[in-house]
């Protein structure tokens, strides 16, 4: 008989926690949104059909939602100021996006000599981090060169200023390749967001003009098919460790 290799052991365990998607420890001052076990307390969307499902202990979303009105996945719970803890991937890309822009720095679309917008196909996906219980508030999560984090809500609104518009574009690309987890750090206090991907801050206190003062947190539903086929980017994701700790009032 072989002897008994307590490191080989340790390592394996190590990885194969890992691969399953074992939930890191509860960071100090945090509570956990997510049990790692099932749904609780998060609101399944009324007839969806287990799509947004638990899967070994991780969120696992196949963006086929079979509910009729809104199809991601929201907490029970509203939320004020906070730290936003969320480690997420993307699973595949099977959509190939024709239509993707080049965003300047100051969160316009860059155009060609005849003043037309650029635009590339690129395989894509397309989630998000919802704050404060509005599709507005979305911090994207997607495989868009300009990089994950940006707010196309308010970046694209024609409303805004421009400051606010160049502010919520992503100062960085900090998104890992495909298939790898990243981890977002969110801090929203007031109007003011700061997001930062994979330990850079690619929004620092961008103005949110009429971001709600309390709202629900959710995981954003992208994408459909017609005829088997995607006809958009699917929000093809998993989600773990999400933790938040929420912030008193200045």
């Amino acid at each position: 008989m072989k002897p008994f290799n307590g490191l080989a052991f340790v390592i394996l365990f190590i990885t194969s926690a890992k691969l399953l998607g074992a939930e890191d420890p509860v960071p100090s001052g945090f509570v956990a949104l997510f049990n790692s076990r099932d749904l609780s307390g998060w609101k399944v969307p009324e007839g969806d059909g287990g799509h947004w499902k638990v899967m070994d202990g991780v969120i696992d979303y196949d963006a086929q939602s079979e509910a009729k009105g809104d199809k991601s996945l929201w907490t029970q719970r509203e939320f004020e100021d906070f730290i936003l803890r969320v480690d997420w991937r993307i699973k595949e890309t099977p959509y190939v996006n024709p239509n993707v822009p080049y965003i300047l720095p100051d969160g316009t679309h860059a155009r060609d000599i005849t003043g037309k917008p650029m635009r590339m196909a690129l395989p894509d996906s397309d989630s998000g981090i919802l704050l404060r219980g509005s599709g507005k508030n979305q911090i994207n999560i997607w495989c868009w060169p300009i990089g994950s984090g940006e707010f196309y809500g308010y970046r694209m609104d024609p409303k805004q200023p421009a400051e606010v518009r160049a502010a919520v574009t992503p100062r960085t690309q900090a998104d890992k390749p495909v298939g790898e987890w990243n981890r977002y750090e969110i801090t929203c206090r007031g109007d003011r967001v700061t997001v930062v991907l994979n330990g850079k801050t690619v929004i620092d206190n961008a103005r949110l003009p009429g971001i709600a003062a309390k709202g629900a947190i959710g995981l954003q539903h992208h994408g459909g098919k017609r005829d088997g086929k995607w006809v958009s980017p699917p929000s093809l994701l998993q989600f773990k460790n999400i933790y938040i700790k929420e912030l008193e009032k200045h």
